[in-house]
């Protein structure tokens, strides 16, 4: 079936129907009706031309029986060809009865002229006419989109709160609309000639197959369509051209940043042919305009005003409104029947005559069915266009990602080439990143100033664009805009329009993700259109772009600034680092004394006695005991040591030791030293367990181990939270006195170890640090029950590095510990300097922390040392000198040591509670000799 002409004069209202009211029922009958409203099946035709028939509509599943339903095209045809006289007088009838809309409809007799019979036996036949062209172009019209809600006047027109019965007030309206632009409809030969100058009829769908509107939207697929307002307008024009109307407008729902809807314009009031006369401009017809769109779009159902004039709804005081006569808005509906939309089309004309008329119930039909193809291919035409702005959001993302990954030179260049990025994405003329000098927090106007701008231009050079940074002054910019976002901290999006020019703006802030502050404002300003040089008014696309490039900014600030603060920082360090250096390296003169000496041996110094004391010594003379160690394990021959550089490093080591401190000081690093080189000396078989490598390892982990000790436990400095705490996080002292190791090791004129190679240089630092480490308590409770379990062997090889690793702690643990194994007066002796360290910690626990300490560090428990004595051996020493005696018989000095001063400890503890705690504690050490003497018989 073809698409029919929907031209019909008034009088082929239904009975009963008014003028200037909207019929919900089905479109009047046609000429010739064989039957009346009965359901019944459609024949199948081809094209799209039946959805825009006003015998079908989506709205109402009732469908009548018309004339000729059961005719095809060309028996029609023939039928009208065999009998001109007939159709000639009724076209004629037809012609005069359009000047009087209310005369009656002229219908076919009911009798045996009825040519019912004629139509379905025609056999003369004739090819149906061409197509007729349209001669609409929907690819060539701009993308414009003029946002009606931007002025303030017209917002609560357009508010989901409007109701259909709302009078409207006279406004005054600053809105310029573009010139219309008539198309010129096909001329029929066919028509009878009339007594009236008549206008062209139009060329839509009143011949051929199908809708040719439809049939190039259906037919082109979405790349063809182009954008959403080409869509619109091509629609709006298509149905105001096949109506007649004088005048087409089409609006759109949008939803703003906060979720508010509104009716934005994308089709202005335009005539879609040559027939308007007259200006459709003005202010009282916008404002019909968006009263009726409002209603529509409130009501969601179709409005039919046959006289504007006369509608109680509508109050008008302006000579321009008896301009307006007819009106017929219908809504644009999608998939989901949600009003996406209003078209509304003013002043019907007639098609032969031009002489004004009425929009009748087919009129709406024909209107309703194209703006429901509109809906239906409006949201795929969107959906179609958020996948290419996401596209290019995704693009532009990626791009700036990939600037800020980069190193740059500058923050500015930073910045520049993240806006650059983004410019020519949005289609912005300027782009504008202001950064505050003033306080973050300052949100009055005359508080707000910019310290800096950085200001970029876009020159078009037609496929392609360049982007220059101009040099300018911020005061030279317009910052008005910027300075509203800086203190709102919304994005702000600006259009504002003149005769002449129009300036758009889009402002959106740059906040500090961790104090919320605006630390800078980005600001897109003068969007060009894609096919002119005219400005436009941004989208809701390009403000996420920009919202986008505000959180890269933000990200870039905070690298900037973390980069500066690092550098600072590291600047810092490096001072510090010098200042270290230099006070704790010692004199030239202390240097050459050392390296002008001459060293005692070892028998003279007692180095390779385990009983070795430290205390009588001179800092001198403890200072070439320690060279003297390196020279008798041909460290210094092995590995090229300079020997200037050793008596630097070893003074620099000593001066890295706290004097203040009772216990952890130098002449504790010196006994450990000691005891480490005695077991080394004492049995080749430790030395050739061991590398040469791993023996220097050990003696500078020994030397090394509480470096810049501050008398204090890891416990106490965790829980004081100082920042060798939040810097090293576990084992805060150990990994401290090994950075301060390497420091030293570092430092010019110290390095003892430049001989190395690399890989020699890299292991021995391993080894340095593991074994320096290894002195921290926690460690040794975790790692022995694995060396005692090796000590229980029968012969271990020490084949694997793990193994040795092993060994090497629990060797470092012993040398650490091994006061507790010296004759009873050094014990005694170092016994108090120990409880010092404790019951200071203890007082600073008290004071800081409000608590009471732990028992070995309560004053009040002083009485109590010769029993934690005995505990501490019981727990820690003993266990570990036994399972170093049974590996290494040569080294059972230490585990005698241990137990002569366990006698001593529990002989005072039993003096101070009596004789049963004496005999108590006997027993005990009676069970340590017999599960001695019970390994050995098992052996």
């Amino acid at each position: 079936m073809p698409c029919l002409q929907p031209e019909a004069p008034a009088d082929m209202e239904p009975d009963g129907a008014t003028p200037g009211t909207t019929s919900p029922t089905a479109a009047p009958g046609i000429e010739g009706s064989l039957c009346g409203e009965t359901e019944t099946e459609h024949p199948v035709v081809r094209g799209t031309g039946w959805f825009f028939s006003p015998l079908w509509s989506p709205r109402s599943k009732t469908r009548g029986r018309r004339f000729g339903d059961d005719l095809k095209d060309d028996q029609v045809e023939a039928w009208l060809d065999d009998h001109s006289d007939f159709t000639r007088a009724y076209f004629l009838r037809r012609t005069s009865a359009v000047s009087g809309p209310q005369s009656p409809l002229p219908r076919f007799p009911r009798s045996s002229s009825d040519h019912s019979d004629i139509l379905r036996t025609a056999h003369h036949r004739r090819p149906p006419s061409p197509l007729a062209d349209s001669h609409l172009n929907i690819s060539s019209l701009t993308d414009r989109l003029k946002p009606l809600a931007s002025n303030p006047e017209w917002a609560d027109v357009f508010s989901p709160d409007v109701s259909p019965c709302s009078h409207l007030s006279h406004r005054s309206s600053r809105f310029s609309f573009p010139p219309c632009r008539p198309l010129s409809p096909v001329f029929s030969p066919d028509l009878p000639l009339s007594p009236h100058p008549l206008r062209h009829p139009p060329a839509a769908c009143a011949k051929g197959e199908c809708c040719p509107w439809a049939s190039e939207l259906l037919r082109g697929g979405l790349g063809w369509i182009g954008s959403v307002a080409e869509l619109c307008q091509g629609a709006a024009l298509h149905a105001g051209e096949l109506l007649t109307a004088e005048c087409c407008s089409l609006s759109l729902v949008k939803k703003d940043c906060g979720g508010r809807s509104t009716l934005q314009e994308v089709v202005a009031p335009t005539a879609p042919g040559p027939l308007s006369e007259v200006n459709l401009c003005g202010r009282t017809h916008l404002e019909l305009l968006k009263g009726v769109m409002g209603c529509v779009r409130a009501t969601g159902s179709p409005m039919n005003l046959r006289d504007a004039s006369e509608d109680p709804r509508f109050d008008f005081d302006d000579e321009e409104s008896s301009q307006i006569r007819t009106v017929l808005s219908v809504p644009i509906k999608n998939h989901s029947r949600e009003v996406v939309g209003v078209v509304v089309m003013i002043n019907k004309r007639n098609v032969y005559d031009g002489s004004a008329s009425v929009f009748t119930n087919m009129d709406e039909k024909v209107l309703s069915n194209h703006m429901d193809v509109l809906g239906m291919v409006l949201d795929n035409v969107q959906l179609y266009e958020s996948s290419r702005q996401e596209a290019k959001r995704s693009q532009a993302l990626i791009e700036m990602a990939q600037v800020l990954s980069k190193e740059h030179h500058s923050f500015e260049v930073l910045l520049s080439k993240m806006a650059a990025t983004i410019m020519p994405f949005t289609h912005a003329q300027y782009c504008t990143i202001f950064i505050p000098g003033g306080k973050p927090s300052a949100v009055r106007e005359d508080q707000v100033s910019f310290s800096r701008v950085i200001h970029l231009e876009c020159e078009d050079l037609g496929s392609t664009c360049q982007i220059y940074r101009r040099e300018r002054d911020f005061r030279d910019v317009d910052q008005s805009h910027a300075i509203q976002t800086l203190i709102s901290k919304e994005t702000l999006n600006v259009s504002e329009g003149s005769e002449e020019s129009m300036k758009s703006a889009i402002c959106c802030p740059v906040r500090n993700e961790r104090s919320e502050h605006v630390i800078a404002v980005c600001q897109l300003t003068n969007k060009r259109s894609r096919d002119s040089d005219e400005v436009e008014a941004f989208n809701r696309y390009d403000e996420r772009l920009l919202e986008d490039l505000a959180v890269y900014c933000g990200l870039a600030l905070q690298y900037a600034q973390a980069v500066q603060i690092t550098e600072e920082r590291r600047a810092s360090i490096e001072v510090t680092q010098e200042v270290l250096a230099y006070h704790i390296t010692a004199a030239e003169q202390e240097i050459q004394a050392l390296q002008e000496a001459t060293i005692p041996p070892v028998e003279s110094l007692q180095l390779l006695d385990f009983h070795f004391s430290h205390f009588g010594l001179p800092d001198e003379r403890t200072s070439q005991a320690t060279v003297r160690m390196f020279l008798d394990l041909h460290l210094v021959q092995d590995f090229n040591i300079d020997y200037k550089s050793l008596c630097q490093w070893v003074l620099t080591v000593r001066r890295g030791y706290r004097n203040n401190v009772p216990y952890h000081n130098w002449n504790h690093a010196l006994s450990t030293a000691q005891s480490m080189f005695a077991m080394l000396m004492a049995t080749d078989q430790l030395q050739s367990i061991f590398s040469r490598l791993e023996i220097l390892a050990l003696m500078i982990a020994t030397l090394s181990h509480d470096l810049d000790h501050r008398g204090v436990s890891n416990s106490y400095i965790k829980r004081s939270q100082q920042p060798l705490a939040q810097l090293y996080g576990h084992s805060s002292l150990e990994n401290h006195h090994y950075n301060l190791c390497l420091f030293i090791l570092n430092n010019t004129g110290s390095q003892i170890l430049s001989g190395l190679s690399a890989d020699d240089h890299r292991a021995v630092l391993h080894m340095i640090k593991r074994a320096i480490l290894a002195t921290d308590l926690t460690v040794y409770m975790e790692r022995r029950k694995e060396f005692f379990s090796l000590a229980k062997k029968s012969r271990v090889r020490w084949k694997s590095e793990k193994q040795r690793d092993l060994l090497r702690s629990m060797l470092m643990t012993a040398s650490d510990l091994s006061a507790i194994t010296k004759p009873w007066p050094e014990q005694k002796r170092i016994a108090n300097l120990v409880t010092m360290e404790l019951f200071a910690q203890g007082d600073k626990e008290k004071k800081e922390f409000k608590t009471k300490p732990i028992d070995m560090m309560n004053r009040e428990n002083s009485t109590r040392l010769p029993c934690m004595q005995v505990e501490y051996i019981d727990d820690i020493c003993y266990p570990l000198y036994k399972a170093v005696s049974r590996l290494f018989g040569a080294c059972s000095p230490l585990l005698g040591g241990c137990k002569k001063n366990r006698e001593n400890w529990m002989h005072l503890a039993g003096t101070a509670k009596g004789e049963d705690w004496e005999n108590s504690w006997r027993v005990t050490l009676e069970g340590h000799r017999n599960e001695e003497e019970e390994t050995q018989a098992e052996e």
